[in-house]
């Protein structure tokens, strides 16, 4: 019987790879090895198989090519003569060089098509001025602008000690959580988490923060952001469309507010706090609080603003609480959460950004009861649940008690490097006065000798990041006018580079106000000349 039709296949027509798309159907006759270097080639020098790319071995790519390996190890061996690639044993053949290709010049490009991505003709073309990363107005791309800012010693908020993340122990739960793991564990899950992390968090939050509940009413989420985003969008289907804030206040929180259309009318806070009489003169039927440790001033919520949130919330307000480093507390005793004395009108949201890093982007809400239906469905139509695996690992880490040892370590780092800080800026800026050094993973400090209109905070920390130091003026995080500062992360810095930091600032504050001095002292000498002009002109 004649087979040779069987099933109409042609074996020819499944030649090819999927590796840069290759197909020897294009090589000219006699011509496969020159062809593949050239392919090769090219796509080394468009950016394609960067350096450090390892190359398929020859025996892989013949037989998916359907060509001999002689051909194949020709043209890595012409590649390899020219510097372009290395043969490294067990590591395979790897991308060691590019050629230098340049395109070609303007008047070589045919109408009408645009250079490649690659082109300098493009990049010379298309790249924008760099914008300041101090505008005063800040736009919503300010961090990822100042992010990019390169400095010797970054003291911006936010960050707890990422070198003190526990690795091993990490390890050890990631293999714990593997080799227990059953296979359906690995299909869709829960949109509020996996049970384990749920308890786990429970668990946690009855410990350190005084707050009492079942894990079904747990929401794991990707970090307070996507908490921000879940809570505006439940409280826009109820109709509201206003959140009170903090002011000063975060400046990211009032950004994300902003994005999913919430107005973010700012109310007043001093030492003991939120002012809740001007949270009632808002007519916000919302507020977002950091009242554990306020962002950025440090202020803890008193006992009597607390009784008077109570009232307002009794009258049918509704508090977001934002507890992003109540753990972190050095010199004053532990405060409970609102949401201990106000489960239903306060949704209560946290994270392991502060305590562990923020590159896991896991959080949590509690929502009222009667939001966490309407919760769970934004956030199974907004991602059907957190990745399982970070959970469970995060989960094995609470139960092992890991995360206490963590904890413990991270607040005697951070203390140390609270008090050398105080101790340079009692030094080094002794006019300052130091806000919030009793907790948390920032201070604050403000220059009570300098008038808002002498110098400017976005000024200074312009002259910081010149002088290698990075860091965030006040004036970001507030919506009224305030005195000049700076918010000064301690917890990522080492050691040795915060006495540099605070000189540096110091510096940089000399200079700023120098600066000013001297543009003021033009100012006025124009007026003058101006004014006796006029008088001349007048006689």
């Amino acid at each position: 019987m004649n087979r040779s039709k069987d099933g109409g296949h042609d074996r020819s027509v499944t030649r090819g790879s999927d590796f840069l798309q290759l197909d020897p159907a294009d090589a000219p006759p006699g011509g496969l090895a020159d062809w593949l270097a050239g392919r090769l080639r090219d796509a080394i020098a468009d950016g394609r198989l960067p350096v450090g790319t390892r190359l398929p071995a020859t025996r892989v790519l013949a037989a998916e090519l359907r060509v001999s390996r002689g051909a194949v190890t020709e043209a890595y061996q012409r590649l390899a003569d020219e510097g372009h690639l290395a043969g490294r044993g067990r590591a395979g053949t790897t991308v060691v060089a590019a050629p230098l290709t340049p395109a070609p010049p303007a008047s070589h490009i045919p109408a009408g098509e645009a250079p490649t991505s690659r082109s300098p003709i493009r990049e010379a073309s298309a790249s924008p001025l760099a914008p300041t990363p101090f505008p005063r107005q800040p736009g919503a791309d300010v961090f990822d602008v100042l992010r990019d800012q390169p400095a010797r010693i970054d003291l911006s908020p936010g960050l707890p000690d990422l070198a003190a993340f526990p690795r091993p122990a990490w390890q050890r739960a990631e293999r714990t959580v593997l080799r227990d793991l059953p296979a359906s564990a690995l299909g869709y899950g829960d949109p509020r988490g996996t049970p384990a992390l749920r308890t786990a968090v429970a668990a946690w939050l009855a410990r350190y923060r005084g707050i009492r509940t079942d894990p079904a009413g747990i929401v794991i989420v990707a970090g307070t952001a996507q908490a921000l985003g879940l809570i505006t969008r439940v409280l826009t289907r109820e109709g509201i469309d206003q959140i009170a804030v903090e002011d000063p206040g975060s400046l990211g929180t009032r950004q994300h507010l902003a994005h999913w259309g919430m107005d973010t009318p700012p109310v007043l806070v001093d030492t003991a706090g939120i002012r809740v009489d001007r949270l009632h003169a808002t007519g916000a039927p919302a507020v977002l609080l950091t009242p554990a440790h306020q962002f950025p001033t440090g202020a803890v919520l008193s006992g009597d603003r607390r009784r008077d949130l109570t009232r307002w919330a009794a009258a049918g307000g509704l508090i977001i609480e934002d507890d992003y480093d109540a753990e972190h507390r050095y010199d004053r005793p532990p405060v409970p959460a609102l949401r201990s004395m106000l489960t239903d009108r306060a949704f209560y949201a946290g994270s392991v950004s502060k305590l562990l890093a923020p590159a896991l982007r896991i959080g949590w809400i509690l929502p009222p009861p009667p939001h966490l239906d309407a919760l769970v469905a934004e956030k199974r139509f907004a991602d059907l649940g957190n990745a399982a695996l970070p959970q469970l690992v995060l989960a094995e880490l609470m139960n092992s008690g890991e995360m206490e040892r963590t904890l413990r370590l991270l607040r005697r780092r951070h203390r140390h490097r609270r008090d050398l800080m105080i101790e340079a800026i009692a030094a080094h800026l002794p006019t300052a006065a130091v806000h919030g050094a009793a907790a948390g993973l920032h201070l604050t400090i403000t220059f009570p000798g300098h008038p808002p209109d002498g110098l400017h905070d976005t000024d200074l920390a312009a002259a910081a990041l010149e002088h290698g130091v990075k860091t965030h003026p006040l004036s970001w995080h507030a919506q009224h006018p305030h005195p000049p500062g700076l918010v000064l992360g301690y917890a990522a810095v080492p050691t040795s580079a915060i006495p540099d930091a605070i000189a540096a600032l110091a510096r940089a504050l000399h200079h700023t106000t120098n600066d000013n001095a001297h543009h003021r002292e033009n100012q006025h000498a124009t007026a003058r000349a101006a004014n006796n002009s006029a008088s001349h002109r007048s006689r």
